[in-house]
């Protein structure tokens, strides 16, 4: 092998920066040729291809977002636009490809590889952490400090004015953003949609907090389960007393610095998978379990079932009594 690609698609999530970097040093040391896909998927339809060099991807490694830009492709789920992007492969000669993204991406490696023989790598690069087979996603880490963050600086001031603050997190379909960040910021109740709740065991919570002299309460929400403002009006309506607030904290949880951990499994996830190239393993992603950098079939991956750890959530429960 002496030429590969690689491309960021979906979301973008903090630590793909750091990365790309390391794709593109790591396979340079290993006298491979690298060149960058802007777009993701759309940049093989549109040809934005270059190629890459070691100062290429100077000063990114402490950036989010991702140099390469990053866009959604639905039309790619048809045979014909993916051979398009298959004809842009081979018109450069580039003999495998590295797709850092979530979910969809990975489909879409999938595809290549499995109709077409292209050799696909896939890095896990979403802040939601919904992808079965790893513990950790790149950019998870950063989200949930962020949010953290976020969580310190809302409690200070509902603490301040006796308020109930309802927290909205990104998380449609996982809940891990609001679970993590929940239980290291101590919020009194946590939602997310893995775990469905009772809205009079809501009320109860915070009228029970009341009572005891607790005039403050966070509670995280992940998105998945419903907004804020509907949380609000649910609480309002089962005649919760006092100042109710409600925060989103949308896109501010994709951007900022990745945090040491991100720019750690970057590093890591782009060595396995410039590594695997090179041993002819296209059809794989990589990941991280038990704290140790593991590969597997795309296939294999892709079809295992979501998994939420309800152990974490119930001590997050108890703890928040």
């Amino acid at each position: 092998m002496r030429k590969i690609g690689v491309l960021t698609s979906g979301g973008d999530a903090p630590g793909m920066n750091a990365c790309v970097r390391a794709v593109v040093r790591y396979a340079i040391y290993r006298g491979l040729d690298v060149y960058g896909i802007e777009q993701g998927y759309k940049g093989l339809l549109s040809n934005r291809v270059n190629l890459l060099n070691k100062r290429s991807v100077s000063d990114i490694i402490q950036r989010g977002g991702t140099m390469l830009k990053t866009a959604r492709c639905d039309e790619f789920k048809q045979r014909e636009v993916m051979q398009q992007a298959v004809d842009t492969l081979d018109a450069y000669g580039i003999e495998g490809l590295v797709v850092i993204g979530g979910d969809g991406s990975f489909r879409g490696a999938q595809d290549l590889h499995n109709m077409f023989g292209v050799r696909t790598v896939g890095i896990p690069g979403t802040i939601d952490n919904d992808l079965a087979y790893t513990d950790y996603t790149l950019g998870f880490d950063t989200t949930v400090n962020t949010v953290l963050s976020a969580i310190n600086n809302l409690r200070d001031t509902m603490t301040s004015h006796d308020r109930v603050c309802i927290i909205e997190v990104m998380g449609r379909k996982c809940g891990d953003i609001a679970l993590y960040a929940g239980v290291g910021g101590g919020a009194e109740l946590i939602l997310v949609p893995e775990m469905p709740f009772e809205t009079e065991d809501v009320v109860k919570t915070i009228k029970r907090n009341q009572r005891v002299g607790k005039t403050s309460d966070i509670i995280v929400l992940a998105e998945g389960v419903c907004k804020a403002e509907e949380l609000k009006s649910i609480l309002k309506l089962n005649d919760v007393t006092g100042s109710i607030k409600t925060t989103t904290l949308g896109y501010i949880q994709r951007g900022g610095a990745p945090s040491m951990q991100d720019r750690m499994l970057a590093a890591q996830f782009a060595v396995r998978a410039v590594d695997l190239l090179m041993d002819d393993r296209g059809g794989k992603v990589v990941g991280i379990r038990d704290n140790k950098i593991v590969d597997d079939d795309i296939d294999a991956a892709l079809a295992m079932p979501s998994k939420f750890n309800k152990e974490l959530y119930q001590t997050a429960t108890i703890l928040g009594l």
